[in-house]
């Protein structure tokens, strides 16, 4: 095995025992999107992972005393995919995509899943973006859609935070500078490996702020599923481990309200994807 297979492997074992303090600590509680528990069937089944991370007896420290990053801290990129929710494209009145609208944030956007959200000075349009994440974990060009799943590590929560006024009128309209202030990446609460869902595309996807729910949706309404955003993006891009792909935000952003809304200090943005827990990001 190379050191890049021995990395990998290492990186699984963190992720299983990490994923098991979560639920120790009752972050990844077995709830709907709305709040609700789930049937017995699956509270059982998940009960049986919790009573095994019992019997492995993983130390336990407060929760007071523990400090998550991201899954993720400094990849090689952050890909990002534009309008790529039917129902987001309907919410603005265009055309659904022909090809995924590709554009990208810094790596120094990431923070972890309950770090705080800055506002930057420069400007006074700051909106919110749920979106399902997908993390890279081996190393590929040119990946058949076919085969794209097998570079796939697993799945984590992202909340996609946008300057509307730099992206959508300042800087060319570029995207970019819009969407990589520092704190505008917030991922989390863990890294869920691609075995432990049962369909990335027909997860609940929903986002709330101050407790209101402004974005609820489903991944199955995604224009380019992730086979198909990697095949494409590996085009033009070798994807290493690590590298995260954010896969487009569902309707009910700020600056598409009438009239538009958008972040102010104090405010707390949730963001929540079935199946795979909860970020929360107090703006200041």
């Amino acid at each position: 095995m190379g050191i890049q297979g021995m990395e990998l492997c290492a990186m699984a074992v963190v992720v299983l025992l990490f994923i098991a303090v979560l639920k120790q600590f009752g972050i990844l509680e077995p709830m709907s999107m709305e709040g609700e528990f789930m049937g017995p069937r699956e509270k059982r089944r998940d009960l049986g992972g919790s009573e095994r991370a019992l019997a492995a007896q993983l130390p336990v420290l407060p929760r007071s005393e523990v400090t998550f990053l991201a899954p993720v801290t400094r990849p090689d990129k952050v890909v990002c995919v534009g309008m790529n929710y039917v129902d987001h494209c309907k919410e603005q009145n265009v055309p659904v995509p022909k090809e995924p609208i590709i554009f990208s944030k810094f790596a120094s956007s990431i923070v972890g899943p309950y770090d705080e959200v800055i506002l930057p000075p420069e400007s006074q349009e700051v909106d919110w973006e749920v979106e399902l994440a997908v993390v890279i974990g081996k190393k590929g060009k040119r990946i058949k859609a076919t085969d794209a799943m097998a570079h796939v590590a697993g799945f984590t929560v992202a909340h996609d935070v946008s300057a509307r006024d730099w992206q959508m009128r300042r800087n060319g309209k570029q995207w970019l500078l819009g969407k990589t202030f520092d704190t505008f990446c917030p991922l989390g609460p863990a890294l869920v490996t691609k075995d432990s869902i049962a369909d990335p595309h027909n997860l609940k996807i929903c986002c709330r702020v101050n407790g209101e729910v402004v974005q609820s949706s489903n991944t199955n309404q995604m224009v380019f599923k992730t086979e198909e955003l990697i095949a494409w993006v590996s085009q033009f891009v070798t994807l290493y481990p690590g590298d995260v792909i954010l896969t487009g935000t569902p309707p009910g952003v700020g600056v598409f309200r009438k009239p538009p809304v958008f972040l102010k200090k104090g405010d707390e943005v949730q963001c929540e994807i079935e199946e795979l827990g909860i970020i929360i990001n107090k703006v200041v």
